[in-house]
């Protein structure tokens, strides 16, 4: 009876608090050399062929596996959608809890003009809705990667040269989910999620509740490292993220010390970078964002995604099948249209559609009068801000896709401020 009290008591002490990330074990046993904006070398000879534009806000096509044994581990496509949302606040620093934000570190936090979106065309150009669902008779999985092979009850990756592959399914014991780091074997590249710390509504468990545990694994898949750099007083590399004695775990009281602290604000524990529940975190910083954006650059690990389409639904083979109407009714589908103001423009370009449900998910393309592609945007809402200052005066085109025929509007760029 002692005996059995006393594994009771360890088993209990063991699962009190989730193991926030297993990226570090996992790390030490598939060691990479993390590559670094020298352009030293690749992890893919696939590339872009070109650079990231000044500003540029970076898309990346996610494709989610869920691997289900049980009803409850097979998400809603709700609960993947709160997921996506999460991600494209907490990276474009639009989550509402900025606020908590403590002041010393506000000007440092960064929107890293990197945002995520469900592929909308497969591996061999057919239609997707980004979400590949797949019972396993595996109960639960190690952090091993046997999720990420159809022959271990898991189901292969797509493209790592084009896709970010996340795996959901059921992670054994306190592990939340890992990451591989940028010049992994293309086969295993991708994170892995436990099915309840995934998105923010839906079978989620709190403290991991606001999509804050894939938000920090990508950030280990673009190559941050924990603010500790996992040692006692480590380093991650990163300029302006302060030294600190180990991880945090909770919600620490502002400013939190530690032998390490090198002035009076103590630790950035609000960082997605730590072990802090969901709530506590809230920002990225401005060292963390070069350092994610450098590997999109030209000859860097990241950099073949500046060339993938497949968020753009115009770019497949065939679409899915409209649902029939009721013979007795008709519906009328009112034609979209685009209003660009001003035109023409100094800074700031807003584009705006008169449907807000016919546009959302379109793509916009900003070219220049080469045709050389500027920027890339998957549409969101009824109206879009572009932020394009910082182009040269002359003529460029907007290019609306995912109608059956493009919408193309000419636009003039001045020199100067508006008036």
């Amino acid at each position: 009876m002692k005996i059995t009290f006393t594994f009771f008591l360890l088993f209990f002490a063991f699962c009190a608090k989730a193991q926030r990330c297993a990226t570090s074990e996992y790390s030490r046993l598939h060691p990479v050399t993390l590559m670094r904006p020298s352009g030293a070398g690749v992890s893919s000879t696939k590339t872009a062929g070109r650079d990231t534009l000044n500003n540029e806000v970076i898309i990346i096509p996610v494709v989610i596996h869920i691997l289900y044994n049980t009803n409850d581990q097979n998400i809603s496509d709700k609960q993947v959608l709160s997921q996506i949302t999460s991600l494209n606040n907490d990276y474009r620093r639009l989550n509402t809890d900025t606020v908590n934000t403590p002041a010393p570190f506000k000007s440092i936090a960064a929107d890293t003009r990197i945002v995520f979106c469900l592929a909308k065309v497969d591996p061999e150009g057919n239609y997707t809705t980004g979400i590949i669902r797949k019972y396993t008779h595996e109960s639960n999985f190690l952090s091993d990667d046997a999720m990420k092979f159809s022959s271990s009850g898991g189901d292969d990756g797509w493209d790592a040269s084009r896709y970010l592959n996340i795996w959901v399914c059921n992670l054994f014991g306190r592990t939340l989910g890992y990451s591989t780091l940028p010049g992994c074997p293309a086969e295993r590249d991708g994170i892995v999620i436990k099915y309840n710390a995934f998105g923010t509504t839906g079978l989620i468990t709190a403290p991991y509740n606001k999509g804050r545990t894939t938000t920090h694994e990508i950030g280990h898949w673009l190559g941050l490292r924990h603010l500790w750099g996992d040692a006692n007083c480590g380093d991650d590399g990163i300029a302006d993220t302060p030294p600190q004695e180990t991880s945090n775990s909770y919600c620490p009281v502002f400013p939190h010390l530690s032998s390490c602290s090198i002035n009076s604000y103590g630790d950035m524990f609000m960082d997605y970078m730590d072990f802090t529940d969901d709530a506590c975190m809230n920002m990225f910083t401005q060292g963390q964002k070069s350092e994610m954006r450098s590997l999109f650059a030209l000859g860097n690990a990241r950099n073949s995604f500046l060339n993938s389409s497949v968020c753009d639904s115009s770019n497949a083979q065939g679409g899915p099948l409209p649902s029939t109407p009721p013979k007795d009714s008709i519906t009328i589908s009112a034609p979209l249209t685009i209003t660009t103001y001003p035109n023409p423009f100094y800074s700031d370009l807003t584009v705006a559609a008169s449907d807000e449900s016919a546009v959302i998910g379109k793509v916009l393309k900003l070219y220049n009068i080469t045709g050389k592609l500027i920027t890339s945007r998957i549409l969101q809402s009824q109206k879009t801000v572009l932020h394009i200052g910082e182009l040269p005066s002359g003529i460029y085109f907007i290019k609306i896709e995912g109608n059956k025929s493009p919408l193309v509007y000419k636009l003039i760029k001045q020199s100067g401020v508006s008036r």
